[in-house]
């Protein structure tokens, strides 16, 4: 199986062929197509559903509207009104002819994911807390819908099982799945990866990837409101809150380190992984505020993961990828570069990745060979999980241990008034492994 650990299938053929069909995606982007296989005509109307309406559900749903003009945006939804009425008021501000969500395709509470599915939306954008994603992708692929899903995909293992089971189902229906790790539809990393597969680095020998950010505990809102139920306040703070967020260093950042590192190595996945971390700077919830995790592949590589939501310390958000003939460094907000026996330095178009990964989702649905990421998008949330295990548990972890795992965080039925019960801030080498 293409991505599992110990996989025999040669790194370079598949760096080959990933960056081929994603160079071929991004030209695809930019052109008109005469005649459609999926039955999409270019002139027919794509119906978006958005589910999750904060900050990325709006900015996907944004970028959703500039990939395809003769899309539009006919259903929102969210267990919170005041997010909903935000969104919808800044998608009509932004693109007043492509939003015609009416009053009754504005859908509340825990179930609208499923309204949205069924008020006849052909593409479902998934931005909610990634604790909810895989119930909510189980249920767009089922009901035959294309869907984009932001990283991560899911919180726990059995997440991640169900997850690799849509992906399946997916495939086989002809359905897109565009996975939130855009990072892989970065042209300056696109770059990064046709060099390292062209040999410009020799054999890859190690990554180490950061994500060494400001504190993110309060990103998103402030201090809790009196008339707040406990339910209400973690859904509305959820980074800090494990169910919820998966952990905001991990997986919420990390989770695009260990894309990327997978990336780099062709998507072969790591056999164990071991790691370390604490939360410095108590605030409410059990989610660490840093991490560092080792990674080791069948093949001897190692790769390592660095991950900090500290205010007033040193930042980085950076690949380093390290060669037998050099090394290639990609940076957050810089161009890519190769030093050693070939120096290299991108120089291409900048691009917006959150705009590609929509111009390349929209546009391979219109010529009915829709992008599937589903099974990447697992297995890339699985071994930022497998990271997060390591860490909370201070044990080394098996790939198989992780994708095993019996652990489920997300309570099976919400209700607002209900009493959660929250486990502790994990403490490694006390913590059991579940």
């Amino acid at each position: 199986m293409t991505g599992t650990p110990g996989s025999k299938s040669s790194r370079r053929e598949f760096l080959h062929s990933s960056t081929s069909a994603a160079v071929g995606g991004a030209l695809a982007a930019q052109i008109a197509f005469p005649a459609v296989v999926s039955g999409v005509g270019t002139n027919d109307t794509l119906k978006i559903g958005l589910v999750g309406c904060g900050g990325r559900g709006t900015g996907a749903a944004a970028q959703a509207l500039k990939a395809d003009r003769n899309a539009a945006v006919t259903a929102m939804g969210d267990v919170f009104e005041d997010q909903l009425q935000s969104s919808l008021e800044l998608l009509r501000k932004e693109s007043p002819d492509q939003v015609k969500v009416t009053s009754d395709r504005c859908f509340l509470g825990f179930d609208a994911y499923q309204k949205v599915i069924d008020s006849g939306a052909d593409v479902v954008l998934l931005c909610t807390p990634p604790g909810f994603r895989a119930e909510q992708l189980r249920a767009a692929v089922e009901a035959g819908k294309h869907t984009f899903v932001e990283i991560s995909c899911a919180v726990d293992a059995p997440g991640v099982r169900s997850a690799i089971e849509s992906a399946e189902v997916a495939k086989k229906k002809g359905l897109a799945i565009v996975s939130g790790c855009c990072w892989r539809y970065h042209y300056g990393a696109r770059g990064a990866l046709e060099q390292i597969r062209n040999g410009a680095i020799g054999e890859v020998r190690s990554v180490y990837a950061t994500y060494l950010a400001a504190d993110l505990s309060h990103k998103y809102y402030g201090p809790r409101k009196p008339s707040m139920t406990e339910l209400e306040w973690q859904i509305r703070d959820w980074y800090n809150y494990t169910w919820l967020s998966g952990d905001v260093t991990v997986l919420l950042m990390g989770g695009h380190s260990v894309d990327k590192m997978a990336w780099w190595l062709g998507d072969e996945m790591p056999i164990k992984a071991v790691g370390t971390g604490s939360r410095v700077f108590p605030v409410e919830g059990n989610t660490y505020d840093n991490c560092f995790v080792a990674y080791e592949y069948a093949s001897g590589i190692r790769g390592f993961l660095a991950c900090r939501a500290h205010d007033g310390c040193h930042g980085d958000y950076s690949d380093y990828i390290i060669g037998t003939k050099g090394n290639c460094t990609v940076p957050h907000g810089r161009v890519p570069e190769v030093k050693g026996e070939t120096n290299w330095r991108y120089t291409g178009v900048m691009n917006n990745m959150h705009q590609t990964e929509q111009d390349e989702l929209f546009a391979s649905i219109r010529v009915g060979k829709p992008i599937n990421d589903g099974t990447r998008m697992a297995h890339t949330t699985l071994m930022a999980m497998m990271g997060r295990m390591a860490a909370y548990t201070g044990q080394e972890i098996t790939w198989e241990q992780a994708l095993n795992s019996q652990e489920r965080l997300v309570p099976e039925k919400l209700d607002w008034n209900m009493k959660l019960e929250l486990p502790p801030r994990a403490m490694p080498g006390l913590t059991k492994f579940i």
